[in-house]
Formats: C-alpha cells, sequence, structure tokens
C-alpha cells in the first residue's frame, strides 16, 4: 500500500457513477486533467485497470468492480464516522441535495425550506425540482421524492403522504365550451397533459385512468407548464389539489367522478440515511408534509 492515497477513492467513486470525466470534475469542483490524473495514480498503485476509456465515457472493468464493492464499504464507514461526530456536538453544517418532482418541489417544499435554512445556518441546501428519475447510487441526490416505493436497491423509504389530483379548468374556457356532465364529454375538449413519450414514471398517465383513447392536445414535460397552460384557457388538465389551492382563476370538473389518489415517498440511500443533516431534513419535510395534510388531501 505504499504510495496509496485514499482520497483517490472520491474520485474514484464519483466517476464510476457519473461514467464521465466532466461530470465527475463538475461534482468534485476540480478540472478534468485533475481527476484524470487521480485516476491514472490508483489505477499504478493498485496495478490494475480501473475503467474501460471510450468516447461515450468511462466504464468499470472487473477489477473495477471488485474495488467498487469495497470502496463503497469505506465511504459508507466514513459518513458513519461523521454522523456520529456531528452527533456529538450537535453541529449541523455541509451540504445536501434534494430530488423532487417539480411540482411539489417548487410549489410546496421550496417556500418552506427556507425555515430549515434559517434553524440550520450552516447547512446548504440544493433542491433539485424536475420531472425525472433521480439516481441515489450514483449520488445525484442525498435524498429524493417519488410516486412509487422502490422495489431494490439499498435505498430507505418513508411514506410522506397521499395525495388528490383531479380535473381542472378555467371558467373562461368552460364558458366557452360544451358543458361537461361526464368523462365521456372529454373527448369534445382540449385536454392538456405529459407527453407520452416522455413521462418518467407511470404513476403520472392519468387520462387513460379517465376515459379511453383520451388523449393531450398541449402536452408538456412540466407540471408547472401544464398549470399556467390550465389558467391561460388552453384546456382542461389533471392536477393535484395542493397544486390548485388558493388559485381563484380554476376551477374543478367532474370532481365527484374524477379523483386520482397517488402518493409521495421520501428515499435516501441506506449509507446516507444514519448521517446527522439527513435524518433532520428528513424529519423537517415530513413534518411540514404533515402540518399541510389538508392540501393534499383536502377531502380527508
Amino acid at each position: 500500500m505504499r504510495g496509496f492515497d485514499w482520497n483517490d477513492l472520491r474520485f474514484f467513486l464519483t466517476i464510476a457513477r457519473t461514467g464521465k470525466l466532466t461530470s465527475a470534475a463538475r461534482q468534485l469542483d476540480v478540472d478534468h486533467t485533475t481527476v484524470s490524473r487521480r485516476i491514472g495514480a490508483l489505477e499504478d498503485n493498485l496495478k490494475a485497470t480501473l475503467f474501460e476509456r471510450s468516447p461515450q465515457g468511462y466504464k468499470l472493468t472487473q477489477a473495477g468492480e471488485r474495488l467498487m464493492r469495497h470502496a463503497e464499504v469505506m465511504e459508507a464507514a466514513a459518513h458513519q464516522a461523521s454522523s456520529e461526530i456531528s452527533d456529538a456536538d450537535l453541529d449541523l453544517s455541509g451540504a445536501i441535495r434534494i430530488g423532487a418532482p417539480d411540482g411539489f418541489g417548487s410549489i410546496f417544499l421550496a417556500p418552506r425550506l427556507w425555515e430549515l435554512c434559517r434553524q440550520h445556518p450552516g447547512l446548504d441546501v440544493d433542491l433539485v425540482a424536475m420531472p425525472r428519475q433521480f439516481s441515489l447510487s450514483k449520488r445525484e441526490a442525498d435524498m429524493a421524492i417519488v410516486l412509487a416505493r422502490p422495489a431494490a436497491g439499498r435505498l430507505k423509504a418513508r411514506k410522506l403522504t397521499d395525495y388528490v389530483l383531479g380535473l381542472f379548468a378555467s371558467p373562461e374556457y368552460l364558458a366557452r365550451r360544451p358543458a361537461i356532465n361526464e368523462s365521456a364529454d372529454l373527448k369534445q375538449h382540449r385536454l392538456i397533459g405529459y407527453i407520452d413519450d416522455l413521462i418518467f414514471t407511470p404513476e403520472l398517465d392519468y387520462l387513460p385512468l379517465i376515459e379511453k383513447d383520451l388523449k393531450a392536445n398541449f402536452a408538456s414535460t412540466n407540471l408547472i407548464a401544464q398549470l399556467n397552460a390550465t389558467r391561460a384557457g388552453a384546456g382542461v388538465c389533471v392536477l393535484p389539489h395542493f397544486v390548485t389551492a388558493g388559485i381563484p382563476d380554476l376551477v374543478p370538473v367532474l370532481p365527484r367522478d374524477v379523483r386520482i389518489v397517488r402518493t409521495f415517498w421520501l428515499i435516501t440511500h441506506a449509507d446516507l440515511a444514519p448521517m446527522l443533516r439527513i435524518r433532520v431534513t428528513s424529519d423537517f419535510i415530513a413534518e411540514e408534509v404533515q402540518k399541510a395534510r389538508s392540501l393534499f388531501m383536502p377531502d380527508a
């Protein structure tokens, strides 16, 4: 082990998870030549080729996969040590990245995270509010809010809440279009929804649940874009009640017939879950959701 630098494992893990030299460099806040040099030094010291290099990126070799298992164990031990020391002096500091769907992240969570930052000024918070899946194993986020409980992986899942969705439209749109008395009438209307081949999770595929052969005439991957289009009178849209609450220029459509229930889960990687800043942030989000339960389940 003479000449072996433990710190090189940080570089190894980051590039193994991202698969790209430039992406790893960005995450580590160094230039890509530094990452390349540290990986080369690690390979020289171990006398093994850890990655297959190609124009498409870096792929682990068999030796790299074996090292990956050991490196993740060492990373978990380092996180545990950090957590125990942090717990000892209750000094909550460092960075945390939260992945969330765009509606929950932008509309519900963003205005509430300031209180977490106020309570813990040493905490740096990144909120990635995007309609996508987050890979915690690749450290794209430290925790994520998702719509389906993960079935595999070293992940810990915590149910936050069920939430209700319904059909909404603007009064102006409804005034100039035929009446909607049953779900079949929606075929005569313009519908707003997700782009079929870009729906990132099947839990968002709402229209087939309402009526067969319904198709969005205006589609977007972004819930806030759908919300704004609905407010502008572009059509009828399935929206969560926590998003439409307090918006006077939206009215429910077929509220007795169309009631869709989904669930928000908070997931963390098992290696990070014991860390103080992960536990505190998880508890904060869960408490904020619980306090606002009537927003998510207005008829409960």
